[in-house]
């Protein structure tokens, strides 16, 4: 960790996110730290690296690194059902993609552990997986990879549920709460243990606040969001309407169950969850 420079805060700059940085990103609240914009897997490296102090990151980094971080209390972004925004594209039923090529993006990391727990212990099935760069800019050329299905998230799931150019989608928030009948946690937001812990609880403060006047504003994101990738703004609501950004027991006990199948299949390291301190 560097102490010498400016504190650093993660963003990703999907719709998903708009809840909690809309206040923010538009200075109606302040956050003492460089804020610094990139994929999920991009943030996950950079925590890891101690160039972020403070980040939204995949659930899977959390579980892969918690040694070194603590969780930021009741902040996450998560579903009880449809998410909308993780979903596996598919030319065929899911039950059919045994030894199919299946393409996964490479823009997060939990997304794609969670769709490898499905096929291996939900569908039965184990896929040809390879991946590919997923993100909406992507699209058109993703199109031309030879590939049964494909696995994208975030606004180019959005996207591409829109153009109705697969026969299947199947919503992955939905099949583990078919499976486990619990909320599924896509990221939460963690600050390193080597961190200013002072600061830390400052910048989740602020994370908090802004959360708040996002959720109060729903329709003005939704329309500032719809605007900028292309979609609808009854669609951008509806989908950021069902999101949950707490982290409540409902939701520790789904994140807690599937760690604890991520360990049992040896995909990350068996743990407990940290949290920031209060004070």
């Amino acid at each position: 960790m560097n102490h010498d420079r400016p504190v650093r805060l993660g963003r990703i700059p999907w719709i998903n996110c708009q809840p909690v940085y809309g206040a923010i990103d538009r200075g109606l609240i302040a956050v003492d730290a460089e804020v610094v914009t990139g994929t999920a897997a991009e943030l996950n490296d950079l925590l890891a690296a101690g160039e972020l102090d403070v980040s939204v990151v995949s659930a899977v980094e959390y579980a892969r690194g918690a040694a070194s971080y603590h969780l930021l209390p009741d902040l996450a972004v998560s579903c009880d059902g449809p998410v909308r925004s993780v979903a596996l594209f598919s030319r065929r039923p899911v039950h059919e993609l045994d030894g199919a090529t299946v393409l996964r993006t490479a823009s997060s990391r939990t997304s794609v552990l969670l769709l490898e727990l499905l096929c291996r212990h939900r569908w039965r099935v184990r896929p040809n997986f390879a991946t590919a760069r997923a993100e909406s800019a992507d699209l058109e050329s993703l199109s031309r990879l030879p590939h049964e299905a494909v696995l994208v998230i975030g606004d180019a799931a959005l996207v591409l549920a829109a153009r109705g150019q697969y026969p299947y989608m199947t919503d992955l928030g939905l099949a583990w709460k078919e499976w486990t009948g619990l909320p599924f946690v896509f990221a939460v937001w963690a600050a390193r243990r080597d961190a200013d812990q002072v600061r830390a609880r400052a910048i989740h403060q602020a994370l908090l606040a802004s959360r708040a006047w996002g959720l109060d504003h729903l329709d003005q994101l939704a329309a500032d969001a719809a605007t900028a990738a292309t979609l609808t703004v009854p669609a951008t609501k509806a989908y950021l309407a069902d999101l949950d950004y707490a982290l409540s027991y409902r939701h520790l006990a789904g994140l807690t169950d599937f760690f604890r199948r991520l360990a049992h299949d040896g995909l990350v390291p068996d743990g407990s969850l940290s949290f920031l301190s209060a004070a």
